[in-house]
């Protein structure tokens, strides 16, 4: 049998496999730049039930459906009572094909009209949430979002940072930002979330992934 051939690529490759990556960490979280665990945090249990309540008072754009992307609008515009897409999704950027090329999709949102919570989930721990939010930081929309099964979104940046706080999760979600990436645990916790970057988030499980996404109404990138 002929010897293998040894040089630099094979070394290294002898050299990683000597040892076992970490496969307990993943399902943990990790800060790194772009996102971070606040000290501030909710009742875990206090929010599925608000989740649960919300979604029987309302159906809005399909409900929470296992497969793909709803949203539930937590925040709007004084006395607004529908919301377009564009309202749910706002300006990003993103590089979508073979070009490289940035460019701009949908219109930008302004951020602090977004100032009165949802009369729909009045008296629900989310207006609680909403509260605590807003004496800390300028809130815009607010909103909780579903993400399917085996589903990401676009690799994109926003106009602004947001902040997560994750209600049904499993293992396999994960968020990245620019080039870190972790697990979010639904336990509570408070994630600042620098959106401004590249990010995305996905659902690797078997299971559906529901966060609050709170977007924070500083001055935001316009470009």
């Amino acid at each position: 049998m002929t010897s293998l051939h040894h040089d630099p690529d094979v070394a290294l490759v002898e050299r990683r496999i000597a040892s076992r990556p970490d496969s307990r960490s993943v399902a943990e979280f990790v800060p790194g730049p772009g996102i971070e665990r606040l000290a501030m945090s909710f009742d875990i249990e206090a929010l599925r039930e608000a989740l649960a309540e919300c979604l029987h008072r309302s159906d809005f754009m399909g409900g929470m459906q296992e497969e793909g992307f709803a949203a539930l609008p937590l925040t709007q515009r004084p006395g607004q009572t529908e919301w377009t897409e564009n309202d749910l999704s706002g300006r990003y950027w993103l590089r979508g094909d073979d070009r490289y090329v940035e460019e701009a999709r949908e219109d930008l949102v302004s951020e602090k009209s977004f100032s009165e919570f949802n009369p729909d989930f009045a008296d629900t721990y989310f207006e609680e949430v909403h509260h605590q939010l807003a004496r800390r930081f300028p809130i815009g929309r607010m909103r909780v979002l579903s993400k399917g099964l085996y589903n990401c979104n676009s690799w994109h940046r926003d106009p602004e940072p947001r902040l997560h706080i994750p209600i049904v999760t499993n293992p396999g979600s994960l968020f990245v930002v620019n080039h870190h990436v972790t697990h979010l645990p639904a336990d509570g916790s408070v994630y600042f979330t620098d959106t401004r970057g590249y990010h995305t988030a996905l659902n690797g499980g078997e299971t559906r992934r529901v966060h609050i996404v709170a977007a924070l109404a500083y001055p935001p990138v316009t470009s």
